[in-house]
């Protein structure tokens, strides 16, 4: 699937003619980065927006910055850490009434050492994936109510680090290596719109993973100072202006905003996008650039189907 959107287009470019009034929205990790810009879009639009978040001042302050933007009163925020299983069940119990779209934003990326949720399960999987999974299977019938729901993985480039290893999932055996850790979590991430997709399709909710690009946000705050100069993203950084095969948070959020609202994707899940396009399946890592192209083990259905069966021994079916 192709369209005339491209690297640079914006998320506002994405959704100019598109009317989501009616539509309900959850964002999780909306209070900075590409999620505060997928929500401004989003309501934008005439969106009801929930940012989902676990520091609830900084979700205050983004709603205050979204109504402020957006002239759209219907923006509010939730406690959410993905990291607790209480918190996740505390905020599905709370939700009332449909819900339309489902932006699985929030993610922590290379914790420098090995670290483990209450469940002892290795910190990026349980955030990245399974809190995730459990947010979005417990909203199951919210989704369903709404007819047509959307649910939107965000993936990543770095999935091409590492396939999910299911021998080992947590690093009891293996080394612990931060940037395989986060590749097997943002894996997952695409498998799971694989399975949600097969699983769900006759409800009516279709989960599609997308890979935002490079952006300079807080998510790289674990990433060590010398690296970020390597990268072209040091302290003398334009967020405004950032250097080539970087985005912007704005340019960052089109492809998530895109999968999320666009008419051309009505019905059609199971799928990976970058730049506003499907993107390119590639066998070989090495052989292509490090933020083009989606490894086909990360849309294999068998391991979709190994990984649901995983993450529900892990976390129940509410």
């Amino acid at each position: 699937m192709t369209t005339s959107f491209g690297f640079a287009t914006t998320a506002a470019e994405v959704v100019a003619e598109i009317d989501l009034s009616g539509k309900r929205v959850v964002v999780t990790g909306g209070a900075g980065g590409v999620g505060v810009e997928t929500a401004r879009a989003l309501a934008s639009a005439g969106a009801e927006v929930t940012l989902a978040v676990r520091n609830m001042d900084a979700g205050r302050a983004a709603v205050v910055d979204i109504v402020a933007s957006t002239a759209n009163r219907a923006v509010r925020v939730a406690h959410l850490d993905l990291a607790d299983l209480a918190s996740v069940a505390s905020f599905v119990s709370g939700w009332e009434g449909a819900l339309d779209i489902l932006v699985n934003n929030a993610a922590v990326m290379q914790l420098p050492e090995l670290s483990r949720s209450a469940e002892g399960w290795e910190q990026h999987l349980a955030t990245n994936h399974l809190g995730h999974f459990a947010l979005t299977t417990g909203l199951h019938r919210p989704l369903a109510a709404a007819g047509g729901a959307r649910v939107v993985m965000l993936s990543s480039s770095g999935h091409l680090l590492s396939p999910v290893v299911f021998d080992d999932l947590h690093y009891h055996f293996r080394p612990y290596d931060p940037r395989t850790a986060y590749g097997q979590s943002k894996t997952a991430n695409a498998l799971f719109a694989v399975g949600a997709s097969a699983r769900w399709e006759q409800d009516g909710i279709f989960a599609n993973a997308v890979m935002p690009g490079a952006i300079r946000t807080n998510l790289q705050r674990y990433i060590k100072e010398e690296t970020k100069r390597s990268w072209g993203i040091g302290d003398d950084y334009d967020q405004a202006k950032p250097p080539a095969n970087w985005k912007t948070p704005e340019q960052g959020a089109a492809t998530t905003v895109f999968v999320a609202s666009s008419p051309v994707l009505e019905g059609i899940g199971g799928r990976y996008f970058e730049n506003c396009n499907e993107a390119e399946s590639v066998t070989d890592g090495a052989a292509h650039s490090y933020l083009a192209g989606v490894a086909r083990y990360a849309l294999e259905p068998s391991n979709a189907d190994r990984l649901w069966e995983e993450s529900l021994r892990a976390v129940p079916r509410p």
